[in-house]
């Protein structure tokens, strides 16, 4: 066991990758960061909190309190883009979302081969040994990459990103039914509906169009596409969240404004959501059967 790696156990055929909530960085990685806050700057804020309540729908849960700054672990370990012509950030990442430079002196090949050894490589046998251990009692299964970013990030997409963002590798890496069955469950999210004249947002029971979205600008990291085998049973589907749905978004991003703290009242609806979409991910798999 890897004191480090975090690994809940459940039987339900249900798997929550949580890859990018970690903060942690060794000190003497720390030591060639521009500065702490900037290496800790785009993480998942409290991801694997809004997740807490999956144990108690039987699924497990795999995550890395290591942060995506010292290595990125839903990158191509191959070092190749995910998106090619796109802004994204790289395995081992020299620059944070708006840009700006993460170190004095970017990891040369040997640093980022020690982390890839290091931190990379244990956490997808972490997912490799959960995937075969449910597939003994399983037909079939589901990975489920929990993600969020922060809704507006000029160098990675324009505007306000959408609420809930899904990705399945343009319907590759999952069946159809379990992507419709995920977009139904965020589709009655209570949420903020558009002003039809002034675009301001209004109170509304449900999200306007296009706030749930299917393979836009997110359409799943490496772990999605990896592991989405859904010939072999193995359904895997990437949730992107804007961050403003769980936790108030200042206007400026600072050392002194971000992160803010979380609030269990403010991020209640968004888990109430996010519990129906986890469950209707374990109705489909045992539908399989």
């Amino acid at each position: 066991m890897i004191d480090w790696l975090t690994i809940r156990r459940g039987d339900a055929p249900l798997i929550v990758s949580v890859p990018h909530a970690g903060t942690d960085i060794p000190a003497d990685v720390e030591a060639a960061l521009v500065s702490p806050w900037i290496g800790r700057q785009d993480a998942d804020w409290y991801v694997d909190r809004l997740y807490d309540f999956a144990g108690d729908l039987g699924a497990t849960m795999v995550a890395t309190p290591i942060s995506r700054s010292v290595v990125d672990v839903n990158r191509d370990p191959s070092g190749a883009s995910l998106y090619p012509g796109q802004a994204t950030t790289e395995l081992c990442p020299t620059t944070n979302f708006d840009g700006e430079p993460l170190w004095r002196q970017a990891p040369d090949d040997a640093e980022i081969a020690r982390r890839v050894n290091a931190y990379f490589r244990p956490y997808h046998a972490a997912l490799e040994n959960e995937i075969a251990r449910l597939q003994a009692l399983h037909p079939a299964i589901v990975l489920y990459e929990a993600h969020s970013i922060r809704s507006v990030v000029p160098r990675l997409f324009e505007g306000e990103l959408p609420q809930f963002n899904i990705g399945t590798n343009s319907g590759r890496s999952c069946a159809p039914s379990l992507t419709a069955a995920v977009v139904a469950a965020c589709s009655t999210h209570p949420g903020e509906s558009r002003g039809p004249e002034s675009g301001a947002p209004t109170p509304g029971p449900r999200l306007s169009r296009g706030h749930v979205v299917l393979n836009g600008r997110f359409k799943g990291g490496w772990t999605t596409r990896h592991y989405g085998r859904p010939e072999d049973g193995v359904h895997a589907i990437q949730m992107e969240l804007a961050m403003r749905g769980y936790l108030d978004e200042p206007d400026t991003f600072t050392p002194e404004t971000w992160p803010v703290r979380y609030d269990e009242s403010r991020a209640a609806p968004m888990r109430e959501t996010l519990a129906r979409v986890l469950r209707a991910c374990i109705a489909f798999a045992k539908e399989q059967a």
